[in-house]
């Protein structure tokens, strides 16, 4: 616990103190990074530029080629392999039916749903969480709702404060922002609380039912080796480069946009590595890639769902990308799906965190 309270204590004081000092070191007006609700664009991005979206898409493709190929022989290998699966449970058909009632909700615009309009991405969610746990539990019998509830219920408090950190090193960056409804600030904090609750238990969700899936089985179980000669140096090099980062990213938004999403996740691992700690990237190190794999492509999954039913809400969010602001699906730019592989190891991150609070609780649904 100590070493828990210790990891959130000095995350927290890098995430919200560095990039707030950086903008006061710079000479900014800090009042802008700390409005509430956030309402004003301070932030000129940079139009979109050819050469860039051509280094970004290169590096992504460098990046996760390798893997995709790697998941394409597994899948069909796996396909080869039948597998024992239980009749669908009744609280996964009534998350369906919540589903697709809420999804016709939110892309309608009944006069008699007007005041419940605006908060249709909770249910929506809801209905998702439901589903992918009842999708578990076909599959294997168990899953967190039901063999680890004390678990699965922490993960929403958690999800929320969870999520609000992004919220606010987006106030540095600005590259989303949301519009249809307006809340004064005391309903737009419990209401933006609630709908940000929902994200680790429906990544977590995700998760667990990939990390079941044959492809990950066979793709990833012994796969490339990625080992640390110097992991102390390492970590400390890490470290140092996302404080300095952090500290400019409010200074250099159009450039260091890409901290927002991976900094919690350097932070994170420099900190555990340094205190000899178990983390996501212990089992690469032997050839161990499901829980990278698993992670990281629940978050594009969900980030999917995400993008698609916002496009047609009330209350929504729209993006302002620098430099890859093109090619569109849904409200956001096709490189900007990239940023839910990271965020999605993130997800994992705080999950396992969670798991070493009480050790049961990991073992439950294996």
């Amino acid at each position: 616990m100590n070493r828990f309270i210790f990891k959130f204590v000095i995350l927290t004081a890098m995430l919200v103190g560095l990039p707030l000092a950086g903008v006061w070191l710079a000479g900014y007006p800090m009042l802008r990074y700390i409005e509430f609700p956030p309402e004003s664009r301070y932030v000129s991005h940079a139009p979109f530029a050819g050469a860039a979206f051509a280094a970004y898409s290169i590096f992504i493709l460098v990046a996760t080629l390798p893997l995709i190929m790697t998941a394409i022989r597994a899948m069909q290998r796996a396909d080869a392999v039948a597998s024992a699966v239980r009749p669908f449970a009744w609280w996964g058909w009534l998350g369906v039916a919540c589903a697709l009632l809420s999804w016709l909700l939110a892309w309608t615009r009944f006069e008699w749903f007007e005041a419940i309009q605006p908060h249709s991405f909770t249910p929506l969610w809801l209905s998702y969480i439901l589903v992918v746990n009842a999708l578990n539990f076909r599959r294997s019998g168990s899953c967190m709702m039901t063999a680890t509830p004390g678990y699965f219920f922490l993960l929403f408090p958690v999800s929320a404060l969870f999520w609000w950190f992004f919220e606010y090193l987006n106030r540095f960056v600005q590259n989303w922002y949301y519009e249809g409804v307006r809340f004064s600030a005391r309903e737009y904090f419990w209401y933006a609380t609630l709908s940000f609750s929902t994200v680790l238990p429906a990544v977590l969700g995700t998760r667990d039912l990939i990390l079941r899936a044959g492809w990950v089985q066979f793709g990833f179980k012994r796969f490339v080796k990625l080992n640390w000669r110097y992991p102390h140096l390492a970590a400390w090099i890490i470290l140092l480069l996302a404080s300095v980062g952090l500290s400019a990213i409010g200074i250099w938004p159009d450039f260091l946009f890409p901290l927002l999403w991976i900094s919690p996740l350097l932070i994170i691992v420099s900190l555990q590595a340094l205190m000899q700690e178990r983390h996501i990237l212990t089992d690469i190190a032997l050839g161990d890639w499901r829980p990278v794999m698993a992670g990281a492509t629940a978050a594009l999954i969900c980030g999917w769902f995400w993008e698609m039913w916002n496009i047609h809400s009330l209350a929504r969010w729209v993006y302002s990308i620098p430099f890859v602001h093109r090619f569109q699906l849904f409200e956001m730019p096709i490189l900007g799906y990239a940023g839910y592989l990271p965020f999605g190891l993130e997800c994992i991150v705080i999950g396992a965190m969670l798991e070493q609070l009480r050790p049961s609780w990991s073992q439950a649904y294996d």
